[in-house]
């Protein structure tokens, strides 16, 4: 769907987050890396919300504490420790992640502040032991120049990275602490961006900053993007988790057409002369209606002593089942606010009804009991009659805030690209200062030895890429922006092998990879450097390459060698090779005599079919040629 950003007045701000790959966590010793296998260490909390200096309680922590959750913590003693745990205070902030970040803050002509000062963040939906999350402000101000345009850079901070969800059961979440810790750079822009296309272009040069710092962690899961989308007409909707650069763009659009789509909602409602007062607002017991229903959702809810409640949307009829976006439907908002706020499984509405078992006399009863018009729909929730209220309720908010537009609100990413309701926007009452955690004074002659020392900016190592390297410029971005340069930069100076292979390997075929399904982040940077050792001594041919990246994916505590063997792609004695290029030879003699060397293509791709992976495709050509030019400068014997 084409839209005329400009028009709608798209307004969008860019948050960047990533890991910093520094020696130790932000505030221990433990190492800054996830582990694998079983826990060594579990415990139990519960986390509540606390009052702010002002004694005022953040709307977003308070939504958490009401889902009433359990956090299940589990750990290892490599990469947490008592601080993890809080039992323990902080130490001080790592010194490397400063200066990591202050180099990023001088790269983007931003000032530093004159002392940093830790400040705790209000955070209780179980991804920090201590209710809160570590954070302070490095540098404020500064720019980036994208295709001419200017992006203003709000602020530039580091804060501590969450622990990671890893699993949820009924009223109890699990998180595990190897991540929590890790030092994370935040680099905030203005929201001056108007497409989504810019968007990604913005999220793409503010990466490339970081890169050259080579201070940042790669993988998923290391680096994800939170975007502040708003329309003139619309509201300021916070989307987090935007993990995947070629998702920023789709999730910009979708955003755009979501509020878009509950704006002609919010027209269709005034046209139809809904008023907030005609809303039902306490939902009505229908359980009666569902007593012999055949729906197996309504009937195990019934079977356990539950309910089936009612709520009337007067005027709302067909509006459910609106798509808001791909695989979005406006039922779906509502559906997602009730499982929050009432934490039921899901909610039936009439727009998709008769379905899931529920029959049209059901459907009928359900109307008439709730005295609805054909405009009218009708939504109904089975479950405990207390969540069953509480879901309804929360529903009955969410339609009125229809009649007025877009609700400011916070959404999580999906990998599609769309979002999901994840809680109310916070305010200010969830900040306040971190007492544990000494200031650190950002002296001058700090400042001065980091700038002495800045990194190639984007456009400087581009060309010392292709000066370098011999890489063309096309290949030259793709490695900048891939998460391999300095790998590729290592390989080429220990391994002889062709940059060109090497770069086209990181960027093309691990992409090509990736888009398969395969786990390339798997692979670690070491086993990638064997590839490039076993081709560059002879033991396999580069052909070969896809396919042990493949095998490595699938096997990633395995080495390269093992995949060469598993596969059988030792390279090809040259006897051995010969003998099968003189036997395509043979069977293609008369072809030869009529076709000359227009032979070649037939007979090459005879001959790798056989060899690929164990054999140059050059070498394998150079063989075919000789032979031809041989069979050719022999005279006819007739």
């Amino acid at each position: 769907m084409k839209f005329d950003y400009k028009k709608l007045g798209l307004k969008v701000g860019l948050e960047v987050h990533q890991q910093l790959d520094t020696r130790h966590k932000l505030f221990c010793a433990c190492k800054p890396e996830l582990f694998r296998g079983e826990p060594e260490i579990r415990f139990v909390r519960r986390l509540r919300p606390t009052q702010s200096e002002l004694g005022q309680v953040d709307e977003a922590a308070l939504f958490e504490f009401r889902k009433g959750l359990t956090i299940l913590y589990e750990a290892d003693r490599d990469t947490s420790c008592l601080v993890e745990m809080d039992e323990e205070p902080p130490h001080e902030l790592n010194r490397e992640a400063v200066e990591t970040s202050l180099t990023v803050a001088l790269m983007l002509d931003a000032k530093p502040v004159d002392e940093i000062h830790v400040m705790r963040k209000i955070v209780i939906d179980g991804s920090n032991t201590t209710g809160f999350q570590r954070t302070c402000v490095v540098a404020l101000g500064g720019e980036l120049e994208v295709e001419g345009k200017k992006i203003p850079i709000q602020h530039i901070g580091l804060e501590e990275d969450a622990a990671r969800k890893t699993g949820q059961r009924a009223n109890q979440v699990t998180y595990r602490l190897d991540r929590l810790g890790i030092p994370l750079i935040e680099v905030t822009t203005g929201p001056v961006i108007s497409s989504p296309e810019e968007a990604r272009k913005v999220a793409l040069a503010i990466g490339r900053i970081l890169r050259a710092t080579g201070k940042v962690k790669r993988g998923i899961g290391t680096v994800r993007q939170d975007l502040n989308i708003s329309l003139a007409r619309g509201a300021l909707i916070e989307i987090k988790g935007v993990q995947e650069l070629e998702t920023v763009e789709k999730a910009v659009e979708y955003e755009v057409q979501r509020q878009v789509n509950l704006l002609k909602i919010r027209e269709e409602l005034e046209r139809r002369g809904v008023r907030e007062e005609d809303l039902a607002i306490e939902p009505v017991d229908v359980t009666e209606v569902f007593e012999n229903t055949k729906c197996k959702v309504i009937s195990k809810a019934l079977s356990r002593g539950g309910k089936v409640l009612a709520l009337k949307l007067k005027g709302f009829n067909g509006l459910l089942g609106r798509e808001l976006a791909p695989n979005l439907r406006f039922g779906t908002e509502l559906a997602d606010i009730a499982r929050f706020w009432g934490g039921v499984g899901g909610i039936f509405h009439t727009d998709e009804m008769p379905g899931y078992g529920v029959t049209e006399a059901e459907i009928d009863g359900l109307r008439s009991k709730l005295d609805c018009t054909p405009e009218d729909a009708v939504v109904f929730v089975a479950d405990s009659r207390e969540k069953a209220e509480e879901a309804l309720k929360a529903v009955a908010a969410r339609a009125r805030e229809a009649l007025k537009g877009v609700p400011e609100e916070t959404r999580v990413a999906t990998p599609e690209g769309t979002s999901r309701y994840m809680r109310p926007r916070p305010g200010a009452a969830r900040m306040y200062p971190e007492t544990d955690v000494p200031p650190i004074r950002v002296t001058e002659d700090l400042i001065e030895r980091l700038r002495k020392a800045l990194p190639e900016k984007p456009e400087a190592l581009l060309q010392r890429l292709m000066a370098e390297y011999g890489l063309n410029q096309k290949l030259s971005r793709q490695l900048m922006d891939s998460e391999y340069l300095d790998l590729f930069e290592r390989i080429v100076k220990e391994v002889k092998v062709s940059p060109t292979l090497v770069a086209v390997t990181l960027t093309e075929t691990l992409r090509s990879l990736k888009r398969d399904g395969l786990d390339v982040a798997s692979i670690r940077d070491d086993k990638l450097t064997e590839v490039f050792k076993l081709v560059g001594s002879g033991v396999t041919a580069k052909e070969s390459i896809p396919e042990i990246l493949a095998w490595l994916s699938k096997n990633p505590d395995k080495s390269a060698l093992d995949a060469v063997k598993a596969l059988n792609l030792e390279r090809l004695p040259e006897e051995e090779l010969r003998r099968i290029v003189d036997e395509a030879i043979e069977d293609s003699l008369q072809l030869i005599k009529e076709r000359g060397l227009g032979a070649f293509g037939p007979l090459m791709g005879r001959v790798m079919s056989k060899v690929r992976g164990r054999a140059d495709a050059k070498t394998v050509s150079a063989m075919i040629k000789e032979r031809i030019h041989e069979i050719q400068s022999k005279p006819d014997p007739r």
